[in-house]
Parts: structure tokens; C-alpha cells; sequence
């Protein structure tokens, strides 16, 4: 997940015009079907040029919200439409595309280029049964965000964050721990990864059987403590990004501790530059040390329907190579996934992501959410069961856990 793919109201669903293979000029085009970011085009400027008019790759930009990019493309893809070759795909989105058959394998020099020095979680977004099916484009995770004048040594654990805002709030200072806690992915997400913190499992290796162990039971178990201490704010079963941020960035914030995307720092230099002085990030915090976090982000496939394959491959694999990836970072805030980008001696880079070294590390031990080509229906069950999660009951709550998702996994078929 991206924090630029928060869902906006009204945006319409529909299918987009069907489009020319070729331009104006007779060349060929190159259809990248990608979300909404700002200078992409810029990107896209810079491997035409690179193309050197064999092909011309045009932007077909899709809705802002993710339910609105996945519906556009399922519709086209289940209708065998040949106008798509490049595909910008969320993470939890591979599996199932590729299961449906509408993704082309990447091998050869395609897949040994597209694998070339990315980092192990963002890549294996990219895979479905031992096979790549998306060169990786961004990731991201989640930090913590603290007030350094609040706390000047932030935790490590989740232990430490309930114990330090109890003692907050008993001094009558900012004390509230805000994060994802709606009814929507966002929620799934947290969960997630205090799963992987415990080293526990939702799903087998192979997405096809629920596990639900000991890990999972406890990090059922933490939501719960988390959401039931009077640490968090009264409308946390409200709060996506946005509102996560913002309920830390607001004058007089009761917020101590924020869970979520780097894109916040940018955002609190603009929307409260005061509090923006002393607006500092440390690792996600875990069970007995940093915790595993949830990696988001955007791949890049190629349709299986698409009649200009060789070029499609080529032009994905400059649209995410380490010049764009670093470009990308730094003008759109969305993490490389490839490992060399992350460069201490690159003052560009570092000055635009002070916080760079952080995400590096959280990225080396990563999770991922759990491979599965039912997914979206599996997050839908999930965000409903925990919701909302101070009412969760450990034990009756894994069950009904286990029995719904094992419905959803023993589904058929691309999901509506």
C-alpha cells in the first residue's frame, strides 16, 4: 500500500476508453496503465527519450483509489483487451493476476534484470509460485514518529510504548498512540505485522491453508492490550492514513507516537512546522526488539493480451531502473526497492530522506502480507473481524478467523 492511494469519494469506476495501439505517426505506443503520481510523467519523458523513437510509452493514468485501479484493469484484462502492456499492480495484486493468466513470466535477461540488487521483501511481492511475474517499481513501510520533546529516547517495543504513554498521560503531556485502526486495510496491515514481529503465520508458505498459530493468537492477544489501555484516541476505529497523520500534526495534538508511512515527515513540514522541529522517526517497534513490518508498494507487470511484449519488458524495466527508482524517492517519496539507491554519500537523496537509513534496515528484515490469490477477499474478512479491536476476544476471534478464511481461500476464480 502507498500512502498516495488513500480512497477518495466519488471517483468513478468506470472503464476507461479503449486506446490506440499505435500513435499519430504510425510508431508504436507503449500503454502503462499506473496510479496517479505526480512527476511519473517525468519518468516517463526520460525512457522515451531513451527509446530513441522505436516505441513512445504513454501514461493512462487510473483512479486515485486502489479498489478503482484493480476494478479498471480486471475488467479490461477478463475481456482479453489488447490496448494494456505495462501494468501497475499493488503488491497484494501479483498472485492473483498471475493465477488468472493475464501477466506474462518475466525470464531470461528480463528477469535477471529485474532482480538485480532489489531488496529480498519488495521481491518477493513480485512472485507467485516460484515465478516472477512483476519487476518491483517501490516499496514502503511504516515508522514510528515520535515529539522528541515529549520523548526524547523513543521505545522499542510495543511494552514500552503502552508503559511510556500510561506514564504520558498520568503527566498530563501527549500520550496517544495513533495508527491505521478502520475498518479497511489499513488495519490489516498492523495486525500483520505484529503477526510477523511474533514470528507467527496467518497462511501456509503457499497461501493455500490457514495457519493461525501462536504468533498470530498473540498478536491478537497485543491489538487488543493496545486498543484497550486508554492510549489511543477515541476515534482510532476512524483513522486511515490521513487521519493518522493529522491527528498528530494538529495544533495541541494529544498524539505521542505515530505509526506510519515516511511520507508524514513531508506532510508535518507544511502542516506544522512548530511541531515539525522536533518530528523524529525510529525503527516500528516489536515483541523484544524492532518489529518486522509490512511492506507496501507498486509493481510493474506485463499483460499476457499485450501485442508488443519485447518493448513492454523493456520500457518497465527503465520506467523502475535504479536512475528512476532514485529520481522517483526523491521527488515522489515512494522507497526504492533497490538496494544500491540507498547511498549515505548521495546528498540529494539523504537530504530528501533524512530517514533513509531506517527504512534500509526495516527493509532487510521485512514481512510481507500474506501471498494469496484471493487476497482482497481475505483483507475484506480480516479488517471486519478485528473491527472494532478492543472488542477482540483472543481465542473466539482466531476461530472465526480461521473458519472465514478458509472459506475465502477455498473460493475459485478472480474476485468481483
Amino acid at each position: 500500500m502507498r500512502w498516495r492511494m488513500l480512497a477518495v469519494s466519488g471517483v468513478a469506476l468506470a472503464v476507461a476508453p479503449l486506446v490506440a495501439a499505435c500513435g499519430s505517426d504510425g510508431g508504436t505506443e507503449i500503454n502503462v496503465y499506473y496510479a496517479p503520481e505526480e512527476h511519473f510523467q517525468s519518468v516517463i519523458d526520460q525512457c522515451n527519450q531513451k527509446a530513441n523513437g522505436r516505441y513512445e510509452i504513454v501514461y493512462r493514468k487510473l483512479p486515485r483509489d486502489a479498489d478503482g485501479q484493480r476494478e479498471q484493469m480486471v475488467r479490461r484484462l477478463a475481456a482479453g483487451d489488447t490496448d494494456l502492456d505495462v501494468l501497475g499492480l499493488d503488491v497484494t495484486w501479483v498472485p492473483e493476476f498471475a493465477e488468472a493468466k493475464w501477466l506474462e513470466e518475466w525470464t531470461g535477461s528480463n528477469r535477471s534484470q529485474a532482480e538485480d540488487d532489489v531488496l529480498e521483501g519488495p521481491l518477493k511481492t513480485a512472485m507467485w509460485n516460484d515465478k516472477l511475474y512483476a519487476a518491483t517499481k517501490n516499496t514502503n513501510v511504516q515508522l514510528l514518529w515520535y515529539d522528541s520533546t515529549v520523548t526524547p529516547t523513543p521505545p522499542e517495543t510495543w511494552q514500552e510504548i503502552i508503559d511510556e504513554a500510561k506514564r504520558l498521560k498520568d503527566q498530563g503531556k501527549p500520550y496517544q498512540v495513533v495508527f491505521t485502526g478502520a475498518q479497511y486495510e489499513g488495519l490489516v496491515v498492523f495486525y500483520n505485522t505484529l503477526v510477523a514481529s511474533y514470528g507467527g503465520h496467518i497462511l501456509s508458505d503457499d497461501g493455500k491453508k490457514v495457519v493461525m498459530d501462536s504468533g498470530a493468537v498473540d498478536a491478537l492477544k497485543l491489538l487488543k492490550e493496545i486498543t484497550s489501555q486508554g492510549i489511543t484516541d477515541p476515534s482510532l476505529t476512524n483513522f486511515q492514513e490521513q487521519q493518522t497523520q493529522q491527528a498528530f500534526e494538529v495544533e495541541g495534538s494529544k498524539a505521542a507516537f505515530e505509526l506510519n508511512w515516511p511520507y508524514v515527515y513531508a506532510a508535518m513540514q507544511t502542516g506544522n512546522p512548530d511541531r515539525a522541529k522536533n518530528f523524529k522517526w525510529a525503527h516500528y517497534p516489536g515483541i523484544d526488539g524492532p518489529g518486522k513490518v509490512t511492506v507496501g508498494g507498486y509493481n510493474l507487470a506485463v499483460s499476457a493480451y499485450s501485442q508488443h511484449k519485447p518493448e513492454a519488458f523493456e520500457a518497465a524495466l527503465c520506467l523502475r531502473s535504479k536512475e528512476n527508482q532514485r529520481y522517483s524517492a526523491i521527488n515522489d517519496g515512494v522507497p526504492p526497492t533497490i538496494q544500491s539507491v540507498y547511498d549515505k554519500g548521495d546528498a540529494d537523496f539523504v537530504k530528501a530522506y533524512p530517514m533513509w537509513q531506517t527504512i534500509l534496515d526495516e527493509l532487510q528484515d521485512a514481512s510481507v502480507r500474506p501471498l494469496t490469490v484471493v487476497y482482497q477477499n481475505l483483507s475484506t474478512i480480516t479488517a471486519k473481524i478485528l473491527s472494532p479491536p478492543q472488542d477482540i476476544d483472543p481465542s473466539s476471534t482466531a476461530d472465526e478467523l480461521r473458519d472465514q478464511l478458509q472459506k475465502a481461500l477455498d473460493s475459485k476464480g478472480v474476485l468481483p
